[in-house]
């Protein structure tokens, strides 16, 4: 087995940032009607800027698997040219289509050579499940290095317009014409962006990150989806798939939308969390002061301090100024968002050789975790 190393680290973000008061400017108004959940939920999320892969108009600007590869190119110069990388490892939530895999889609891109790929789907664990597959390689030998990435592309996913066929049957029906929160609510916490990891059998350059090791964890055989799209939840809790619903209705009722169930959030993710990050540290033997920095992704900072005492409860001491979080400058970007953290630490001038980081990220998909432990090399 090899050590595996984070040598290099990307990111891109598009265009520019948006503040609180844009964003309708290019999502668009439902119903001609500012959304009421809006100022809900960006007073708890507290993110004041995040960055949109669309101009005003709602045309798209760039392509997920764009935003991943200008990530990528980052990690190039003399010393790894895009004819070194050996595999691409990409995750995201949001891929542009179904098929072929966006691995796949982002390597059409590269135009570099022949290499091994691996797609990791899922919600913001996508990212982090990833980084293990070309961690995995480079441990065993299959490879020498691997591109992992995580990305998101989820804005053209929240436009009005994409809503506008259900208000109208809505009104059909004589209903009220409103979203339902679980939709609505998703549309002001997530944003678009990529980062990308070099992770290599070897440190590189004046800081490199060794990866200690990494634990992911599934509580989908007790837990019902709480995060989902492309279907719609039944009373039972079961998930309809989009291809059994009519056409007509994949519209008329938004069945593509990502929609979240807030009960089942605000019940699990910080149990599940603090019980499985017990295990992991648990299980490699690791305590609060073997951590100098904790990189948590939340998704809105109305959970960080109920974060911190289910921690504490389980016996994870992370005082606040071990927290390194960027949410508030660049949003909730799913699966990019700890490549986006990570790489803004890297750069921050503050790493010394030796400190420990824990990166953490909860996805409430279905309730999975996933962790890693770095040290500064």
């Amino acid at each position: 087995m090899f050590e595996v190393f984070i040598t290099k680290t990307g990111k891109y973000l598009p265009n520019e940032a948006i503040s609180n008061d844009e964003m309708e400017d290019y999502l668009g108004l439902i119903n001609d009607t500012a959304s009421k959940a809006k100022r809900i939920v960006l007073r708890n999320n507290k993110i004041i800027n995040r960055y949109y892969a669309l101009d005003k108009e709602g045309n798209s600007t760039h392509t997920n698997a764009e935003l991943t590869r200008n990530a990528i190119l980052e990690l190039f110069d003399a010393d790894f040219t895009p004819l070194d990388m050996e595999l691409l490892s990409c995750g995201t939530s949001t891929p542009d289509n179904f098929l072929p895999s966006h691995a796949a889609m982002v390597h059409g891109l590269l135009k570099n050579k022949s290499i091994e790929l691996n797609s990791s789907t899922g919600v913001c664990c996508a990212g982090m499940n990833s980084l293990k597959f070309g961690y995995l390689s480079v441990k065993s030998g299959n490879t020498k290095n691997a591109v992992c990435t995580g990305s998101e592309r989820v804005s053209t996913w929240a436009l009005a317009e994409k809503y506008e066929h259900e208000v109208t049957n809505y009104k059909n029906l004589e209903e009220q014409p409103i979203i339902a929160f679980k939709k609505d609510f998703l549309r002001w916490m997530l944003s678009d962006g990529a980062g990308a990891f070099l992770v290599e059998n070897k440190p590189r350059g004046p800081i490199s990150l060794k990866i200690e090791w990494m634990e992911a964890f599934s509580y989908a055989f007790e837990l019902e989806a709480c995060m989902y799209a492309g279907g719609d939840k039944l009373e039972n809790g079961e998930i309809k798939p989009w291809s059994d619903y009519h056409p007509d209705q994949w519209l008329k009722e938004s069945i593509f939308a990502i929609k979240q169930d807030v009960k089942l959030l605000d019940e699990f993710i910080l149990l599940k969390g603090a019980e499985s990050m017990h295990d992991a540290l648990a299980k490699n033997n690791i305590t609060s002061d073997q951590i100098d920095y904790f990189l948590p992704h939340v998704s809105s900072h109305y959970f960080v301090d109920d974060l911190r005492k289910s921690l504490f409860e389980k016996g994870i001491d992370l005082p606040k100024e071990k927290w390194f979080m960027n949410l508030a400058k660049v949003g909730n970007v799913g699966s990019a968002s700890i490549y986006l953290a990570l790489n803004e630490l890297m750069h921050s001038g503050k790493l010394k050789k030796g400190d420990k980081i824990l990166l953490s990220v909860p996805e409430s998909g279905r309730f999975s975790f996933a962790y890693a432990y770095l040290t500064v090399c």
